[in-house]
């Protein structure tokens, strides 16, 4: 390792690692083999590593998860992986016999099978399926394929009868094939899709994502396809889907010009050329729509005549009469200083919320009486943990998915039918589907709440889980793992540990996880709280959660560690430069850290709303929470671990490296680990990710002091 410190300038006009951007560069990826050596070297040394190996994967490989599903017709639909399916089968099966305990699935598409045969790393992204005619079987499919886990993908059509790709118009068959980069397919009928994509030069923007929206017919190249929406070259991007909700068909385009910060359009294909008229609403709305109903949540007041509905509500209407101007709109929910929307499933007849309540979870369910009134009660009360809602079949029922979830009682999926609502009666009580069992021992565990108070007095929320009697003056500290995100208005919510259980917590570590600003755990106010200049005070959130973890006795700051990734690895480099004095190690994943050249690397301009543009005056907030340009000689950082993915085109790797490098020539104590695969994930089966994890909590049971053996 250099013993000579070489750091960018602080005023970003130098970078000394440069080369480490250049992804797949010969130099580059030498020393980042290097480094993987080295790290590798270090923690496979360790009993424990092969251990948490072994354990992690048989997690994430267990044959008795319960499979998420998606109903199409007569069937649900599923993408399977276990240790002989690393990248999965895309397989379905009935409704019916989904509910029992051993299902019958048909295969219908082998990804590893179809990489072997081709060459390549196919890893699943989805699949869009064609709607029929009323009482006609599900017959075509548009599959998405990533080469490695990168955002980037190809989309080709699937015969679900013949269980094959539909050949492309070079091979003598008339299929739909995207090529590969990021963007979108979406049925519009049998022989046309409306497609959003890179198609030569001036088709992306500045972000990498589409321009253009293009009317694509059976046959055609895809570069005659007829444009019929073209954004500005500075927007972030461009998505059309296709609405084929029977007596509500409708083409929509959304002109995404910046996070939050967006134009729906209504496209009209009856014209020629075909035109678009713009939902009137703000531009920092979330809007949709749900068969005659415009579903309005505003990020900011938003005042309609002599009615203000605020930031974060839920606000209905009729579409029709929003379009013409004359909006008829009726507030769902407005939050309060401690309440926020979490989440929203549209059945045919009702709109279920879920709602926090200082980062605790309820639902209602809205609907409209005969007449047209708007009614609500509480729905199933009595559920406790995070609970995730989902239609089940929104054009015909009013039949509900439940997810429930917490980080100690393993999930469960239920069934509801809200019919009733829609006579004024209560529901039954929802029907258990699927119950995963425990994966690790929480025997002795508890789950609490708190509240820190941050350095300008707001009280943050986080979740401890450890042992009940492991804090207070008698107690020793213990090994103490806190997670953060804090942006893009994310909230995190309880959710079973699983592996972290097994690789933390059973072993007699706590788990903490922060509710920070720039997350969305009391809504828009709390996202907005910590946007651009006010970055910091995400970073003063967290700082408070460790110092109370301090205060209380659970732990102290040599057996405190962080971890966060993307935007919460730009949080755990701030933490690293902040505050090293707080913290007895801390990983980065994926991690944002050169804030003078992130809008310059792969999706990074699309963040600018989030965190400033640093070729303006921006910089000057801007390079105070740039961990890259605010490492200094002398000072004694913690142990840390950086980890990547090469594959990752959303957040470039070259973050993490030089960031690495440069603290490597600080002679600080870092390590760093690049997955060849894994797109922004950081690993794209389950023998990568149990790799990675396995490495990471090595290293922190060692660095923390526990048992590595």
């Amino acid at each position: 390792m250099t013993t000579e410190p070489r750091l960018p300038a602080p005023d970003g006009s130098d970078d000394p690692w440069l080369f480490l951007e250049d992804v797949t560069g010969d130099e580059a990826l030498a020393w980042v083999r290097e480094r993987n050596a080295e790290t590798e070297q270090e923690l496979d040394a360790l009993p424990l590593t092969a251990t948490l190996q072994q354990e992690i994967r048989e997690i994430l490989d267990a044959p008795d998860r319960i499979p998420g599903v998606t109903l199409r017709g007569e069937h649900v639909y599923n993408l399977w992986t276990d240790a002989g399916h690393e990248r999965g089968l895309w397989r379905r099966t009935t409704l019916e016999d989904y509910r029992r305990d051993q299902p019958d699935w048909e295969v219908l598409l082998d990804v590893d099978a179809l990489g072997r045969e081709e060459q390549e790393s196919w890893v699943w992204h989805g699949a869009r399926l064609l709607r029929p005619a009323e009482g006609e079987p599900y017959r075509r499919a548009l599959v998405t394929l990533s080469r490695g886990g990168s955002d980037a993908d190809v989309t080709r059509e699937f015969d679900l009868e013949s269980r094959r790709f539909v050949a492309p118009p070079a091979e003598a068959g008339e299929g739909f094939v995207r090529p590969e980069a990021k963007g979108s397919v979406s049925w519009v009928d049998a022989d046309t899709v409306l497609v959003c994509t890179e198609v030569g030069e001036g088709s992306t923007t500045t972000s990498g994502y589409p321009r253009q929206a293009r009317l694509w017919r059976r046959g055609q190249d895809l570069a005659e396809a007829q444009i019929v929406f073209e954004g500005a070259r500075d927007d972030m991007g461009i998505w059309a889907s296709h609405d084929s909700t029977p007596g509500y068909e409708r083409d929509w385009v959304i002109q995404a010009h910046a996070f939050y910060d967006t134009t729906l359009h209504l496209l009209d294909r009856s014209t020629e050329p075909p035109t678009t008229t713009a939902l009137p609403v703000p531009r920092d709305m979330e809007a949709g729509a749900h068969r005659d109903l415009a579903i309005l949540t505003p990020r900011s007041d938003w005042t309609v005549g002599e009615e203000t509905f605020p930031a974060g509500s839920v606000v209905v209407g009729d579409l029709d009469a929003l379009l013409a101007g004359e909006p008829r709109l009726h507030l769902l929910f407005a939050p309060t200083e401690r309440s926020s929307l979490a989440g929203m499933a549209l059945t045919r007849g009702t709109v279920v919320l879920s709602i926090l309540e200082d980062v605790v979870h309820r639902l209602e369910v809205h609907h409209r009486t005969a007449d047209g009134q708007w009614q609500s009660r509480d729905l199933f009360p009595e559920l406790r943990g995070t609970l995730e809602v989902a239609a089940v079949d929104s054009d015909h029922d009013d039949r509900l998915w439940l997810t429930v979830t917490d980080f100690v009682e393993p999930t469960r999926l239920l069934l509801a039918d809200l019919a009733p609502v829609l006579d004024g009666e209560d529901p039954e009580e929802p029907q258990l589907v699927k119950a995963a069992p425990a994966r690790f021992d929480a025997t002795g565990v508890e789950v609490t709440q708190h509240f820190a108070t941050s350095a300008d007095g707001t009280r943050v929320p986080y979740f401890e889980v450890g042992a009940a009697d492991g804090s207070g003056d008698d107690a020793a500290p213990r090994p103490t793992l806190l997670y953060g995100y804090g942006g893009f208005e994310i909230s995190l919510t309880p959710s079973y540990l699983g592996p972290i259980g097994k690789a933390w917590v059973e072993r007699g570590g706590t788990y903490v996880l922060a509710n920070i600003r720039g997350g969305g755990e009391y809504g828009p106010r709390w996202h907005q709280a910590a946007l651009k200049e006010n970055r910091p005070r995400a970073y003063e959130d967290f700082e408070a959660v460790a110092r109370d973890l301090v205060e209380r006795g659970v732990t102290d700051t040599a057996h405190l560690a962080v971890r966060g990734g993307s935007n919460g690895g730009l949080l755990t480099g701030n933490m690293l430069t902040r505050s090293p004095e707080l913290f007895g190690a801390v990983v980065i994943q994926v991690p944002l850290l050169d804030m003078k050249r992130y809008s310059h690397l792969l999706a990074g301009a699309s963040w600018m709303a989030e965190y400033g543009d640093p070729d303006t005056d921006d910089w000057e907030f801007l390079q105070t929470f740039s961990p890259y340009h605010r490492l200094r000689e002398g000072v004694t950082y913690p142990p840390t671990l950086v980890l990547t993915s090469t594959r990752d085109d959303r957040v470039h790797p070259g973050h993490a490296r030089k960031f690495t490098a440069a603290l490597r020539s600080l002679g600080a104590d870092v390590r760093s680990w690049e997955n060849i695969e894994g797109g922004h994930g950081g690993a794209a089966t389950t023998e990568q990710a149990s790799r990675m994890h396995a490495l990471m909590y090595s290293f922190l049971w060692a660095t923390l002091g526990g048992d590595t053996r």
